[in-house]
Parts: structure tokens; sequence; C-alpha cells
């Protein structure tokens, strides 16, 4: 079970300063979504790829990470095999994937605080313009990259429910309850902030 996104280790991109990984993420998902080329997205898929099982995890626990969005891409692809050549799916595939592989890297080697410390500095100009309060988006996106493993536990436990209740595990079965654990948790992390006074008035 997850209990952090973040992955202890020593490998050479646990010790990238966390600004690089962020403009490169950046860079990477523009240099991305200006090609269709599967030339240029191949490479960019393995290279992604091979980036995000040298970090350390077991093929269980990479593969326990990114295995629903992997789901989803292909599901997503399968509706596209009908409304666009396969050149264009093969290429949305590729680029979605690399995407994904090297957000997990960024994500398995940066730790919640030193993200939204880079998260903050990187807003300050546009707090300075008065357009929002750095700390209230670093806080937010700390937050959702906090309990996303909490989700995921949560969607393991209501799995394991039906299944020692013998009832089949549908979609629909388990979104409502996941859905009703994650508002509560929502509403306990709210009340916390409030009650410590995070959020400024």
């Amino acid at each position: 079970m997850l209990t952090s996104l973040y992955v202890e280790g020593r490998s050479w991109f646990h010790r990238v300063p966390v600004r690089a990984k962020l403009i490169a993420l950046l860079a990477l998902s523009i240099a991305l979504f200006t090609t269709n080329s599967v030339l240029l997205l191949l490479p960019a898929f393995l290279v992604c790829g091979g980036l995000y099982f040298s970090l350390g995890l077991t093929l269980r626990q990479a593969s326990a990470r990114i295995g629903f969005i992997f789901f989803t891409i292909l599901v997503l692809a399968a509706v596209n095999l009908f409304l666009v050549p396969l050149p264009q799916v093969v290429a949305l595939v590729l680029r979605l994937m690399a995407l994904v592989f090297f957000a997990a890297a960024v994500t398995a080697t940066t730790t919640i605080g030193a993200f939204m410390d880079e998260v903050t500095f990187l807003l300050s100009p546009c707090e300075r313009l008065g357009l929002l309060r750095a700390a209230d988006v670093s806080l937010a996106l700390g937050l959702v990259l906090r309990f996303v493993p909490d989700i995921f536990a949560h969607y393991q436990a209501i799995s394991e429910a039906h299944r020692a209740r013998g009832l089949p595990i549908r979609p629909l079965t388990i979104i409502g309850p996941l859905i009703i654990l994650t508002l509560k948790d929502a509403d306990t992390i709210a009340a916390a902030i409030d009650a410590r006074g995070f959020r400024r008035q």
C-alpha cells in the first residue's frame, strides 16, 4: 500500500534540483505536443520509461503507481481508433505515456515539502502582481500529491471489502464509497488547516 509518492533513493535523478525537474517537465510537455511523429515520440517514450524504472522501484511498485493511468490512456486510444487514423492514435498513446513516465519520475524523486517550496518561489512574481497567493497554490498542489496514495488506499480497502463479502467489484459500486471517503478526508484536512491558520484571510 502506498503511503507517499516519494521514494527514498540515491539515483542521479534524485539529485537533480526540483526547479530543473519542473522546467524539464514543462519543456517536455510542450515538445511532445508539437509533433505527431512516431519516430520522435517513440524514443521519448523509451527514455522516459527507462528513467522511471531506474529509480529503484520494484516492477510491482512501479506498475501500481501508473497502471490505472495507463489503462485509462489505452481506453482513450481504443475510442479514438474509431475517430482518427491509427498513426495519430499511436502518437497520442506514446505522447501521453511518455509524459506519465516523466511526471511519475519527478513525483517519486521530489518530497512534497521541496515541491511546495519550489512552487511558492516560482509563483512569487505572480503574487507580487496581486494575481494569486503563492503559498496557497503550493499548499493546494501539495495536498493533491499527498492524498493521491490515500485515495488509492481507499480504493484497495473498498475492493477488499467487496471481495470479503463475495460481492462483484464494479466501478459503479466503488466510486460512490470512494467519493464519500475522499470528501470526508477533505473536510478533516480543511478543518485542520483553518484551525492552524494556514490559509490567510
